[in-house]
């Protein structure tokens, strides 16, 4: 295929060599010759390595590599950015539509705000889109613009604003308790549907499988003597994390996995001095609701601190199809300086107030992130508070590991409101800032040597000391440590040394944690029906069943269906003897509530179980494939709910009934920070979601079975495993 012709043809060349100097002010290279700026080698299974001499010509780069993986996809994000998309998808793209229009002023805004570096990546991102579309237009809709620029890039990195959900929960009490329906707004809008943080992509059935697992090992925990990070996502297999190796000499060099769509949306990664991988924060919804009063005498102002304040109107309109024809909508947006409007009445104007809305600076905190070098300036990048949806777990060649739960906590000079308004006559009585970076929930180098996160709450990060779970605010989330984490803690609480291999093979655990806790009840309670037949030969299956989601293991596709058949509709009190307690943290849930339903349950899902797989005793690996390409192998792994750590979940293909994995594990990353970074990686739906790629399904079957590829870090690294090396959008 024409996408992929460099491999094609630049196999049979001699790589072009150009020296990389440090970057320097001078004049700037014209978008159109960025490629003579820039080299892109791929090595095995594709993985794009930048060699750039600015930061914009990495950015030109990233955004062609993306093109060249993905096709259209990154170029209908910067679309739907400048609020265009609708003109191609229709009415369902509308309110996606209008939020970027309003994020898109707020760039615009700004954008001379941010470090110039930071501008440099949107820049060349821009240019490389535009530079793909014009040598392959076949691949997009005729129309598709070709002068995307910096602004739509930065729109894509505006903090999020209040969530949909939350304004019309609150919208709704109001007006059920008022009877006042009086101007709601235009303000509220229904989610827009490519954001790219954890949270809102799309998710699996359970939230146990949302998020992701991380660790961090100090070297007094390894045979080498050297900090390891493992870094681990679950999302859905659509999600577009995508590996890449950015390196502009003297300014970064950086490996990790660039969220298709921008040049930076970076998750998680390491340079040769440092590393961090995410999670998904559970510190819920910030948002406060403040009522403030109408000015009596003038329409739209209201009043504060004693002086009457002029709302901010602004008026967007997105044109659209519906049904072949052309349309267009207008709404209006009102806002304060505190926050958007969200509803009004004659006397009260209630605004949103959210950490982070609108901000402009998530982009440039990634790069520093990114070019860190040192624990401290690793922090000063934090400090920014851009970032705030995500815990970040760190380790480096200095041999620190550190945990810190991030998040923009509003210091609250009132109770929290929950849905509630508060009402507002100054400003002091409202929040105006956040609570301090250092006293946010972190752990640094803690006793045992181990830091962990798995999407729960932060007071269990390390459980080798004395456990405080008593929050210094608030609004802090409360305890929780769901058992995918009590799993982890299993594995890493303990005198074991790990090598950078051991890391990988432990995380690959297939103990199904929720066996342990219930199905000595639950082979209790089916005892005393006095069982026979086949009751009794699945009873004596259980018994002897390794209690694991092993591709070879047996009796693991039983438990499965048993546990959903008896916890369905279900909350913990009704499943579990024994709900889990902050008390005794490590050994709830356990047990059964309901011995009667359990039992009941288990003859109901050995005919289940034949019916769909054809046997009882079935192997899980028979059930549970991975099917990409020409792929089609057995996997191991389960649902967080069932106490995996590797988090698969699956869809079932109608074809066959055969359960096949779509979300959960899909980025894995280790790395070991010796004087040379060491790391292994697989990436299980691959570099490109294209059938025709090579790179489309070659990771699959190494991701089944548990394996990770050696990463290339080094220039002498990659050049020796180079597959293709061109200058992406090389003129002809």
């Amino acid at each position: 295929m024409k996408t992929f012709r460099a491999i094609a043809v630049v196999l049979g060349l001699a790589a072009t060599t150009f020296a990389f100097q440090p970057e320097a002010s001078g004049p700037v290279t014209p978008a159109v010759d960025l490629w003579r700026d820039v080299e892109v080698i791929r090595t095995a299974h594709g993985v794009p390595h930048i060699r750039a001499t600015t930061l914009r010509a990495g950015g030109y780069a990233l955004a062609w590599v993306q093109c060249e993986d993905y096709g259209p996809r990154t170029a209908m994000r910067l679309l739907e950015a400048r609020g265009l998309s609708a003109k191609f998808l229709g009415r369902p793209a509308l309110e996606a539509n209008f939020e970027a229009l309003r994020g898109r002023a707020r760039a615009i805004d700004t954008y001379l705000l941010l470090d110039p570096e930071t501008r440099d990546m949107y820049d060349g991102f821009a240019a490389g889109v535009n530079r793909y579309i014009e040598l392959h237009p076949s691949e997009f809709q005729p129309g598709m613009p070709r002068d995307f620029s910096g602004y739509d890039v930065a729109t894509l990195h505006m903090g999020d604003t209040p969530a949909p959900a939350r304004v019309r929960r609150f919208v709704s009490a109001l007006t059920a308790a008022t009877g006042n329906l009086q101007a709601a707004t235009n303000n509220v809008t229904k989610p827009a549907t490519s954001k790219d943080s954890d949270e809102t992509e799309e998710t699996p059935e359970s939230t146990d499988d949302v998020g992701s697992n991380a660790w961090a090992l100090a070297p007094s925990r390894t045979t080498s003597g050297k900090a390891i990070l493992l870094r681990n996502p679950h999302l859905a297999w659509t999600a577009g994390y995508y590996e890449a190796h950015l390196t502009v000499p003297g300014v970064v060099d950086f490996y990790g996995d660039f969220r298709i769509g921008g040049p930076l949306i970076v998750i998680g990664g390491f340079n040769k001095d440092l590393g961090f991988a995410t999670t998904n924060s559970n510190s819920g919804d910030l948002t406060e609701f403040y009522a403030l009063d109408a000015d009596p005498a003038s329409p739209d102002r209201y009043l504060m601190d004693g002086d009457s304040l002029p709302l901010k109107k602004e008026s967007f309109t997105v044109e659209f199809v519906d049904n072949g024809k052309p349309g267009h909508e207008t709404r209006d947006y009102w806002s304060t300086n505190v926050g958007p409007v969200v509803h009004r009445t004659a006397q009260k104007i209630y605004v949103a107030r959210t950490p982070g809305d609108r901000d402009y600076r998530a982009g440039e905190q990634f790069l520093r992130m990114m070019r860190a070098k040192s624990l401290a300036q690793w922090k000063d990048a934090m400090r920014i508070r851009a970032l705030i949806t995500s815990n970040y777990t760190y380790a480096d060649r200095a041999g620190n590991i550190f945990y810190l739960w991030n998040t923009a906590l509003p210091f609250l000079p009132h109770t929290a409101g929950g849905d509630q308004a508060t009402p507002v006559r100054e400003m002091r009585d409202l929040w105006t800032r956040y609570v301090p970076l250092e006293e946010l929930p972190q752990f640094l180098n803690p006793p045992g040597g181990y830091l962990h996160n798995e999407n729960d709450s932060p007071h269990f990060a390390n459980v080798r000391q004395k456990i405080n779970t008593t929050n210094t605010y608030p609004t802090i989330e409360p305890p929780s440590l769901r058992l995918r984490s009590q799993h982890a803690i299993s594995l890493l609480d303990n005198q074991r040394k790990f090598s950078l291999e051991s890391v990988v093979r432990t995380k690959h655990s297939y103990k199904m944690l929720l066996a342990d806790r219930v199905l000595p009840d639950l082979l209790k309670a089916v005892a005393a029906t006095k069982p026979a037949g086949e009751v009794a030969q699945a009873v004596a299956l259980l018994r002897k069943w390794d209690r694991t989601a092993a591709p070879a293991s047996r009796g693991g596709a039983l438990f499965e269906v048993w546990w959903g058949r008896y916890s369905q509709g279900r909350q913990p009190a009704q499943q579990f003897r024994a709900v889990w307690d902050e008390k005794d943290p490590l050994r709830t849930p356990r047990g059964l509530a309901d011995p009667a339903r359990a039992a009941e349950s288990f003859v109901w899902a050995i005919g289940e179980t034949k019916t769909r797989y054809g046997a009882v005793d079935v192997a899980w690996g028979d059930v549970h494939r991975v099917r990409r390409g020409g792929v089609d192998v057995p996997v191991g792994g389960c649902s967080g709910a069932l106490g995996c750590f590797r988090v698969l979940t699956f869809t079932r293909d109608n074809a066959d009934g055969k359960l096949v994995a779509n979300s959960g594990d899909g980025w894995v990353l280790a790395v070991e920070f010796g004087a040379t970074p060491r790391a292994y990686s697989v990436l299980a739906y691959g570099e490109s979601p294209r059938p025709e790629s090579p790179w489309h399904a070659d990771q699959a079957a190494m991701f089944a079975r548990g394996e990770l590829k050696k990463v290339a870090f080094t220039t002498r690294d990659i050049d020796a495993q180079a597959v293709t090396r061109y200058r992406p959008g090389q003129a002809q």
